[in-house]
C-alpha cells in the first residue's frame, strides 16, 4: 500500500503514435524555394526582435512561425532546446485564454524551451502536417520530432506538470536545457494545494476532512487517479482506526458476523497480513449468498485496490475469490 498522495491533474495526450510519425521536413522544400510560392505572411516580431525566413532562428522566448521559417525557427531550434508549438486562430476562444499563460511560461524558463506560435489560418500546413482536428493544439518538438501534444485549454497547473515532465526527460538530449537551468531557468511544478489540503488532514487524523477534500476534487475531475487512490486509501484507514484492537478475535469468535469480519480484515490488512485478510473474506464469500455475499465480494475487491495489481498475494486471493463464486 501506499500513502494517499498528491500530484497535478494528469494531461491529455493527443497521441503517442505522434512520435516519430511526423516528417517536419515536409515544409522544407517550400521554405529553400519561396520564390515559387505565394510569399508568406509577414512575421510578427518577437519581443527582442525576430528573425526573417532563412536567417538564424530568433532568440525570443516567444516567436511566430510560419510555413516559410517553419524548418529554422522549429526544426533546427528543437535539436538544441524544447520547442513547443501553439497551433491558433484569431477567432478561437479557448486560444485566448491559452496562450497567454504559455507566453508567461515560455519567458520564465530562461530559454529552456521556446513557444513557436503558428497562426493556423495563415499556415494551413502547418496544422494539416500534425493532423490537427481542433484548436488549440499544443506540440513539444525535440530533437527535431514530436515528443507529446495536448489540446484544449488546459490549467496551468497541468502545463507546468507537462513541462516538467518534457524537460526532465529530454535534459540529456538538449543541451539547451542543461545551459537554462545552469542559469536558473527551468520550469516548477507547484504543489496542488488540494492535495496539500486533503494530505494535512490526514497527517492530523482528521479522516473525515480528508475524504471530504478528496472528493472535492473529484467532483471537478472525475478521473482524477490519484484523488481515487488516495481517497480509497483514507477510508480504509478511518475502518482499520475504527476497528478496535479487539476486532480480530471477535471475528474469530463470531465467523456469521459479517461485520466483524470485515472490520477484522481491515485490521489483518493495516497490520500487513494481507493474506489472512483476504482469506477471511474469501471464507466469508463461500459461506454466504444474495447480498451478504455481494458486500463482502465488494469489501474485499476494494481492499484489493490498495494494492499494486501485480502484487502476487492480491493475484492469488483474486483466482480465489473467483473460485469462490463460481
Amino acid at each position: 500500500m501506499t500513502h494517499p498522495r498528491g500530484s497535478a491533474a494528469k494531461t491529455a495526450a493527443l497521441s503517442a503514435a505522434l512520435s516519430g510519425a511526423v516528417d517536419l521536413s515536409a515544409l522544407k522544400a517550400r521554405a529553400e524555394a519561396p520564390q515559387k510560392q505565394p510569399p508568406a505572411p509577414p512575421r510578427a516580431p518577437a519581443a527582442d526582435g525576430a528573425a526573417s525566413a532563412g536567417a538564424a532562428p530568433s532568440a525570443g522566448a516567444v516567436i511566430e512561425v510560419t510555413e516559410a521559417t517553419f524548418q529554422t525557427d522549429v526544426v533546427e531550434r528543437s535539436m538544441q532546446q524544447l520547442v513547443v508549438v501553439d497551433l491558433w486562430a484569431e477567432w478561437c476562444g479557448p486560444c485566448k485564454q491559452l496562450s497567454p499563460v504559455l507566453e508567461r511560461l515560455a519567458a520564465e524558463s530562461g530559454g529552456a524551451w521556446v513557444l513557436a506560435k503558428v497562426d493556423v489560418d495563415a499556415n494551413p500546413r502547418i496544422a494539416q502536417l500534425f493532423g490537427a482536428q481542433s484548436i488549440p493544439t499544443i506540440i513539444a518538438i525535440g530533437g527535431g520530432q514530436p515528443v507529446d501534444a495536448f489540446s484544449g485549454a488546459l490549467p496551468e497547473p497541468e502545463i507546468r506538470k507537462w513541462l516538467g515532465s518534457l524537460l526532465d526527460a529530454l535534459r540529456d538530449r538538449l543541451p539547451g536545457i542543461k545551459a537554462a537551468e545552469e542559469n536558473g531557468g527551468g520550469v516548477e511544478v507547484p504543489e496542488d494545494v488540494r492535495f496539500t489540503e486533503a494530505e494535512e488532514a490526514f497527517e492530523r487524523g482528521d479522516f473525515a476532512a480528508a475524504q471530504a477534500a478528496y472528493e472535492r476534487i473529484l467532483d471537478v475531475e472525475p478521473a482524477n487517479e490519484d484523488a481515487k487512490t488516495a481517497l480509497a486509501q483514507v477510508k480504509f484507514t478511518a475502518r482499520a482506526e475504527a476497528a478496535g484492537p479487539d476486532a480480530i478475535a471477535k471475528a474469530d469468535a463470531e465467523p456469521a458476523d459479517l461485520d466483524a469480519q470485515l472490520a477484522a480484515a481491515d485490521l489483518e490488512v493495516a497490520g500487513q497480513e494481507p493474506e489472512a485478510g483476504f482469506a477471511r473474506l474469501i471464507a466469508a464469500v463461500r459461506r454466504t449468498a444474495g447480498d451478504d455475499r455481494n458486500k463482502v465480494r465488494e469489501h474485499l475487491v476494494a481492499l484489493f485496490e490498495l494494492f499494486d495489481s501485480a502484487d502476487e498475494r492480491v493475484m492469488k486471493a483474486r483466482r480465489d475469490l473467483a473460485s469462490a463464486l463460481y
